[in-house]
This record gives C-alpha cells, structure tokens and sequence, in this order.
C-alpha cells in the first residue's frame, strides 16, 4: 500500500511538476523513473534511499551518463 502510494505520488510529479521544470537530468533513465525501478526492485525503504542517493548525485560535478538501478 505505502509502495503504491509513493509510485502514484512519484507518477503526479513526473505529470505535473517535471514538465515545467524543463529537462535537466544528467542521467538516463531520469531520476524519478531510476527511483520507480528501484522501489518495484529493492521495496520502498531501499529503493527510496536509492533514488535520493540519485537525486544527490544529480549536479554539475557529475558528469551523468547511463545509470540503472
């Protein structure tokens, strides 16, 4: 139920939020759809961790490239 509810939550963002927020993941897949796949598969706690470590890795520093979870 709780994965359910992050996945529709992570859904709403990439439908209403991302799109105004232009296309600026340095990665591949983009970081809510890395954070999707790592929730359905790791669970929801450490594939949460997974997608906030992304997220956090997702700066200038960092030159990006393909990642998969």
């Amino acid at each position: 139920m709780i994965k359910k509810l992050f996945l529709k939550l992570i859904k709403i963002y990439q439908i209403f939020i991302s799109p105004n927020l232009g296309f600026n993941c340095r990665f591949y897949p983009s970081c809510s759809e890395y954070t999707v796949s790592a929730i359905e598969k790791y669970g929801i706690f450490q594939g949460i961790a997974k997608g906030i470590w992304r997220i956090l890795r997702c700066n200038s520093l960092n030159k990006g490239g393909v990642d998969l979870p």
